[in-house]
């Protein structure tokens, strides 16, 4: 269907069509997710999924709706441009809200949203194309909206200490691995709230987050020796990984609120490991501050 179509449902506060099966109006807004024009892909498909979702539209649907959402986590993966990047990150987007969605109304079994995870956090790991911004098309996003997904995951009645503890590695992955795009579209900010909403279900046991912040710590103390010449300094990935621990840093300092917060399954006003993890994050930090000395 042309624009007008979807302009017209927008200003009906997207109200499912009657005229129309859902099935086809879905599988033209989850093709629509992938465009490269951004107001379609945001505007439109996104905003009418997530309203439709959070209205329990797809309520007796949902395992079947977020498994060919999935799809699209793998179309083109591995690109380091291209415009497949939309359908993917705009899909993992969706995949959260599915996933917000069964944490608000609890609908799925936890193999599904074990499985929805699992094809998510693979994605995440795997993408190559992390750009933010995108001139003349809008928020590609990826390490964003990847975030998102693991903030819904981290709220799951289905996750425990095990799950979660994969979801802190899956950070950890994401912000170590060799690339050349540094973090400058919030996406540490957006990572750290998805970290908070991890430590604070308070199941993650000190020992394993002592070993998650360690394993950051040894990127951020990299020295320029150890990677190449000076001007290089710092690699993107030592960049991203310090930038965040900034971000983790203030947010458990400070705390984080948003409406995203209210759906969250045992959670206390701050993590109790935030005393400890401000001590160890602290420590960390001091290491990449500017030197008194002169280079």
């Amino acid at each position: 269907m042309g624009p007008g179509y979807w302009q017209q449902v927008l200003e009906s506060n997207m109200a499912v069509p009657a005229e129309r099966p859902l099935n086809d109006l879905t599988a033209e807004l989850v093709t629509m997710l992938g465009s490269v024009d951004p107001v379609e892909r945001e505007r439109v498909a996104y905003a009418v999924l997530a309203t439709w979702l959070s209205e329990g539209v797809y309520d007796d649907l949902l395992v079947s709706f977020g498994d060919g959402v999935a799809k699209g986590l793998t179309v083109r993966l591995g690109e380091v441009v291209g415009d497949a990047v939309f359908r993917r990150t705009s899909s993992a987007l969706v995949l959260g809200a599915c996933v917000a969605r069964d944490n608000g109304a609890l609908l799925l079994p936890v193999d599904a949203v074990v499985s929805w995870a699992d094809r998510g956090l693979t994605w995440f790991v795997r993408e190559k194309d992390l750009r933010g911004f995108v001139h003349d098309k809008g928020w590609a996003h990826a390490v964003a909206h990847g975030a998102n997904l693991i903030g819904a995951l981290a709220r799951s009645r289905h996750f425990h200490h095990t799950e979660l503890a994969v979801l802190l590695d899956v950070i950890a992955d994401r912000l170590v691995a060799p690339t050349d795009y540094r973090l400058t579209h919030g996406e540490d900010d957006r990572l750290a709230k998805a970290t908070m909403a991890i430590l604070r279900r308070d199941v993650v046991s000190p020992p394993t987050l002592e070993a998650w912040v360690g394993r950051l710590d040894a990127v951020n103390r990299r020295a320029p020796t150890e990677v190449g010449p000076a001007d290089e300094w710092p690699p993107a990935n030592v960049h991203n990984t310090r930038s965040f621990l900034r971000a983790l840093y203030l947010q458990l300092a400070i705390g984080v609120r948003g409406p995203a917060d209210r759906d969250a399954t045992n959670v206390s006003a701050a993590p109790a490991a935030r005393a400890d993890l401000l001590l160890m994050l602290r420590d960390t930090l001091l290491t990449s501050l500017p030197s008194t000395q002169p280079s």
